[in-house]
């Protein structure tokens, strides 16, 4: 894409979800035309959020994790510490001043995209299904894809599965798929990665696949 765009990526460290998710709404409707695009990079305690169309039944059992319905996209998923989480906060409507061919589904495409070749960087086979928004290796679900379109812009994003405990995820049926297995990178790697080292490669693949300058990419 033709676009020398600036955008700001703000690692924000451990943060709860809610705080996030409201400070994410909050930029989006006080954005306009000039402000520059954002990426943020978080981890959450542990949550399960349910999508807007969520279904209750896709929680399995009640538990002492706490359940936010939230406003982006899809059924329910959970967070947790050493999942890396990427918020996209973008405007689709200057993308498609400068590429018409630009939408939401080609958004979707960048952020699976990004997460291939960064699992690739790590010898992973990964991949997107077009019927079920996320990347896969050999069927099980690696990372969750989300997202809320408001005023031309995106909010939410991805949660890609590090290092973590997938436990919780048993207690639902992740992305409502019943039986859908969830793994993480240190499944083929070693319990010594950490989101840390993982995040720059995710940012890099994603603004390179959207057209930012690289020289531009500014950390806060």
């Amino acid at each position: 894409m033709a676009t020398t765009a600036n955008v700001i990526v703000r690692e924000l460290g451990v943060q709860p979800y809610e705080d996030i998710w409201h400070k994410m709404q909050a930029f989006t409707d006080g954005r306009d035309e000039n402000t520059p695009d954002e990426i943020w990079l978080v981890q959450h305690p542990s949550v399960f959020t349910q999508g807007q169309a969520g279904k209750a039944e896709h929680l399995l059992y009640q538990t002492d994790i706490p359940v936010v319905q939230s406003d982006r996209g899809g059924q329910i998923t959970y967070h947790g510490i050493g999942q890396q989480i990427m918020y996209v906060l973008i405007d689709i409507r200057r993308h498609k001043q400068q590429d018409r061919d630009f939408g939401v589904r080609d958004l979707v495409t960048a952020l699976e995209q990004a997460v291939v070749k960064t699992l690739d960087d790590y010898g992973l086979k990964a991949y997107p299904k077009p019927d079920a928004p996320g990347v896969y290796i050999d069927e099980k679900k690696i990372c969750s894809l989300g997202l809320r379109i408001r005023k031309g812009c995106s909010f939410h994003g991805l949660a890609l599965n590090i290092n973590m405990d997938l436990s919780p995820f048993q207690q639902i049926n992740p992305c409502g798929y019943m039986g859908l297995e969830m793994i993480q990178l240190s499944d083929f790697v070693g319990k010594e990665i950490q989101c840390e080292a993982v995040s720059s490669k995710l940012v890099a693949y994603f603004t390179t696949i959207l057209g930012y300058n690289s020289q531009q990419i500014c950390y806060q």
